[in-house]
């Protein structure tokens, strides 16, 4: 499903200076050449390169129109205007307000947030924002195309500073909001610490409508802390889990087909089974629900699309081996608490040995060290028993968790050294995980390639 402005209907929502013929309506908007499709406007941001010099591809590409800050000589219909970034951010603004659906919810959090996303989506049956577009340009590049009739908007809202997510909120103003948890992602960005975080978590409840209402778990204190705030002070803040009348009971794991557990809500218990694995995943999943329930939709339409919610590549797909082995692939990214409730669902699941393949974690400053051998000796403890990790931070890693951790200065190393990926054999239960700088992914394809 697809919808937008015509051209000449952007033009003057964003004040732009239209060249060309006005009735064509994008089918979205593209900031990259590599994968535009035919039909898309190219949008000629000005960053580490200058987009402006890849319009000319972009076109060859089937791009029908431009969004650029100078006129071109180039055979399409063009958005002129004075910053092209800025553009883009108040089309999305503007289109969201044209077709605003009836609820417009919004996630963040140091983990989860995707995966949340997706269960929230399917709750309510709601368009969300594709893949990782949750930073300021992709969340108004998703929102520009929005389609008119929609029920609700799921909006993921990730940050790395200060104030990214205030403005996320100012393009995306939110009727109901979701923090997943507030970990240590981003640390060195922070001057403050974790409180510099909560505080730009906060940032979405700061974002709320007036009367709005979030939900985050009841043993963050982090996100008790955002509710005592002042500037939270005009949304209802509602805590799941342990003491609150929202949360979860009797989980059990449903092995390579999910878990099931019993939501609990103020009036009722109802049984839930979703797809994705591990005991985080029900956390995000009474999380989806209960602020779905806040929306207004009803129990048996939240329980019925948290089960259709499927896990995404990257982010706990699972793959066969040919000896009874699985591959739990969660190479999307990676944090401290993520990685340990990903072990902590690898062991849930059938197989042989369980194995962590690790790269390593970004953007947690001076605790990086710290950090990464706390990961190390607490998969360990889940009963991980052996650790494969490369990278700078490989060595933390592999000494904290002790007789069965190896370190690799790379991924080739890891790949190609007898004592790496190749002692791995195809009955084993195999979590691989890291930070995106690491791509991860690259052992996900090799176990494929060996193993499957």
């Amino acid at each position: 499903m697809s919808g937008g402005f015509t051209l000449a209907e952007a033009a003057a929502r964003i004040g732009a200076k239209l060249r060309g013929e006005g009735g064509h309506v994008p089918s979205a908007l593209s900031i990259d050449t590599r994968t535009i499709q035919p039909g898309e406007c190219f949008v000629a941001l000005r960053a580490e390169r200058d987009g402006h010099d890849f319009a000319a591809q972009a076109v060859a590409k089937g791009a029908t129109s431009l969004l650029v800050d100078h006129f071109l000589d180039l055979p399409v219909p063009q958005l002129v205007v004075g910053d092209t970034l800025a553009a883009m951010q108040a089309w999305g603004q503007a289109r969201l307000e044209a077709v605003r659906p009836r609820a417009v919810f919004g996630i963040t959090g140091s983990v989860g947030k995707t995966s949340t996303k997706e269960l929230l989506a399917s709750a309510v049956s709601g368009w969300k924002t594709p893949g990782n577009r949750n930073n300021t340009i992709g969340l108004p590049q998703a929102l520009a195309t929005l389609p008119a009739g929609q029920g609700a908007a799921v909006l993921e809202m990730g940050m790395s500073t200060p104030g990214e997510i205030r403005r996320l909120t100012e393009i995306a103003p939110l009727d109901f909001g979701l923090i997943t948890l507030v970990g240590t992602s981003h640390m060195e960005n922070f001057t403050e610490g974790q409180e510099g975080i909560a505080r730009a978590k906060g940032e979405l409840v700061a974002g709320l409508r007036p009367g709005g209402a979030w939900a985050h778990l009841s043993t963050d204190a982090w996100c008790a802390w955002i509710a005592n705030q002042p500037w939270a002070a005009h949304a209802l803040s509602v805590p799941v889990g342990p003491g609150s009348d929202f949360g979860w009971e009797a989980w059990r794991s449903l092995g390579p087909r999910g878990e099931a557990f019993t939501l609990r809500t103020p009036e009722h218990r109802a049984p839930v089974a979703i797809q994705l694995r591990g005991e985080h995943q029900v956390r995000n999943a009474a999380l989806a629900a209960t602020v779905a329930l806040l929306a207004g939709w009803k129990l048996d339409e939240v329980v019925a699309g948290l089960g259709k919610a499927e896990p995404e590549w990257g982010r706990g797909r699972l793959t066969a081996l040919r000896g009874g082995g699985l591959i739990l692939d969660e190479s999307y990214n990676a944090s401290p608490d993520s990685i340990l409730a990903c072990g902590a669902s690898l062991m849930e699941l059938p197989g042989g040995e369980p194995v962590a393949v690790l790269g390593g974690m970004r953007e947690l400053g001076s605790t990086a060290a710290e950090a990464h051998r706390r990961v190390g000796a607490g998969l360990r403890a889940l009963g991980i028993r052996r650790l494969l990790a490369f990278g700078e931070h490989a060595p933390a890693y592999a000494e904290a968790f002790g007789p069965g951790g190896r370190a690799f200065p790379d991924f080739e190393s890891l790949r190609d050294d007898e004592a790496g990926l190749p002692t791995l054999s195809p009955d084993a239960r195999v979590l691989v995980k890291g930070s995106r700088f690491y791509r991860t992914e690259r052992a996900v394809e090799w176990l494929q390639s060996q193993l499957a």
